[in-house]
């Protein structure tokens, strides 16, 4: 179920008041309900799946607008759209700035069609000038370059190149020549001699408005679900597939905003030559900072209690005492790297930074999947104990569910701004930014993260509550602190994202580390085209 499903508008009456004394000492303001004009950082991206049935309909759509704008042959729309990667508005623009010549010519496209001599005359003979025989001219063929060759000359030529995957741009085969073939002759040649390839011809033409294009990419989901997602605006952004797949549309990895592609890429790379050592550092138990027992977690939220009753931070393994509650949680750092921990060696300083950063990822990420495996089960059996009750005056409990949705796409991202720290914070951009800015911007990103952290871990807790057991007033009460608690974490979610991509990237002018946008409601899901 989309994220977007779950948050409906029967609670709004109830974001405008306050819930708590306690609540009010930590929020400035009143959480506002989300609108539609508030969902993301900027103008969301739509996208649209298209399945194989719809491909045609989809590459005829574009091949259409070309061919009425320009005046031209289908074919000659699909040869200037391939070679500029589909993208009708590039080819408008060039059209207007630099005229048809150039278009034409860049593409391979003959702008003046030469009149092709009459093949009907028997006595007419041409000579090939691949394999120097004579034929008659009904058995030559005439490309728009107004270079002709026998037709078995043409037939091989054609095969090998689609036997060698280069069909969907296939120039003329005489020296020098740029010209792109006509398809349709193509076709024809090549399905006299073999119908299968010509088939096969007819599948690269078509999946060229993939395979070429930049915003459209097929879905990564394995097996494959055979759909691809076009997008319309933005192609950094993540979305949703048909089949269920979410992913990432410019690198086709999974989710890893707000880490950009290149960073999670380097990430995987790192993580992977590091597996066994980061293995080791990061298992699945800590031991007791008071009595050293072995702890294990066994919920999705950060917080731990051992049996002899310490209380204690998963991500660090710090003693928290009872300070370290939901009420007090925001004095607790350990969301930030301390350089005093570092030796003076170059690799294990990097040792040791890594450690730092994967180990709370991976919490994050383990977090993530306890709760989508245990966690949401129970707030489900929860809710429908609470629908099953007809005595309360409480009728509608869509905030549970919309505070899970809600703590998982904030646990995401505050598991994926690790990774981004690790890099932008290490050796990727020593030489462009100063000891003393990167020390400033990095207590800028870490007070956002660790107040994200802070209130993900409140949310975490009341969601974990037994409040299906709970009086009626202390339900209202804790329905009032997750509802609450999941617009502040939003709203903080936002300024992360804000923080990463104005404070951050933009003034080192860094393109090729552009991240997804933040959407408040999820990953997009495609629409049908």
């Amino acid at each position: 179920m989309a994220i977007e499903d779950m948050y409906g508008r029967s609670d709004e009456e109830y974001y405008n008041g306050g819930y708590d004394d306690e609540y009010e000492d930590d929020y400035d303001h009143d959480p506002e309900p989300e609108s539609d004009d508030d969902l993301s950082c900027g103008k969301a991206p739509s996208c649209r799946v298209i399945r194989k049935e719809s491909l045609l309909a989809a590459q005829k759509e574009d091949l259409q607008r070309v061919v009425d704008l320009l005046s031209l042959k289908v074919h000659h729309a699909r040869t200037l759209l391939i070679h500029y990667q589909w993208d009708v508005d590039k080819v408008f623009a060039i059209f207007v700035e630099r005229g048809k010549e150039k278009l034409y010519a860049e593409a391979g496209v003959t702008l003046e069609e030469k009149a092709e001599k009459p093949a009907s005359d028997p006595s007419i003979e041409v000579t090939c000038e691949i394999c120097f025989e004579d034929f008659p001219a009904e058995q030559t063929t005439l490309m728009e370059c107004d270079h002709r060759f026998c037709n078995d000359c043409w037939t091989e030529y054609f095969i090998v190149k689609i036997n060698d995957g280069k069909s969907r741009r296939i120039t003329c085969m005489a020296q020098k020549c740029k010209t792109i073939c006509d398809e349709g002759k193509i076709r024809d040649l090549v399905t006299a001699k073999d119908p299968n390839l010509a088939e096969k011809f007819n599948r690269f033409i078509l999946e060229s408005y993939i395979e070429d294009n930049k915003r459209v990419k097929w879905c990564p989901s394995v097996p494959h679900c055979g759909n691809a997602i076009r997008v319309e605006d933005d192609e950094y952004c993540e979305v949703e597939c048909a089949c269920g797949k979410q992913f990432c549309f410019n690198c086709l990895c999974e989710l890893h905003a707000p880490c950009s592609c290149v960073m999670w890429d380097l990430w995987l790379k790192k993580c992977d030559d590091e597996a066994p050592t980061v293995t080791w550092l990061s298992e699945k138990t800590k031991h007791c900072p008071k009595c050293h027992k072995i702890v294990e977690k066994d919920g999705g939220c950060n917080l731990v209690q051992c049996i002899c009753g310490q209380p204690f931070c998963w991500l660090c393994g710090e003693a928290t005492g009872l300070e370290h509650t939901w009420n007090s949680i925001s004095g607790h750092t350990c969301g930030r790297y301390k350089e005093s921990h570092l030796k003076s060696e170059d690799s294990v300083e990097d040792y040791w930074r890594l450690t730092h950063y994967y180990r709370r990822y991976k919490a994050h990420i383990d977090s993530l999947k306890i709760e989508a495996s245990e966690s949401k089960p129970k707030i489900l059996d929860k809710v429908c104990s609470l629908e099953a009750k007809e005595f309360l005056q409480l009728k509608d409990f869509s905030w549970a569910m919309s505070g899970f949705y809600r703590l998982a796409l904030s646990r995401r991202v505050v598991a994926n701004s690790y990774p981004f720290a690790y890099h932008y914070f290490g050796d990727l951009f020593a030489n462009e930014i100063t000891k003393e800015e990167r020390g400033i911007k990095q207590n800028l990103f870490e007070d956002q993260q660790q107040q994200l952290e802070t209130n993900i871990e409140r949310l975490s807790m009341f969601l974990e509550e037994p409040f299906a057991n709970y009086p009626e007033d202390k339900l209202m009460e804790t329905r009032m602190k997750i509802i609450t608690l999941s617009t502040v974490t939003d709203d903080l979610c936002k300024k992360l994202y804000e923080c990463i991509d104005s404070d951050l990237l933009v003034p080192l002018q860094q393109t090729t580390h552009t991240i997804a946008r933040y959407r408040s409601k999820g990953v997009e899901k495609a629409s049908e085209l």
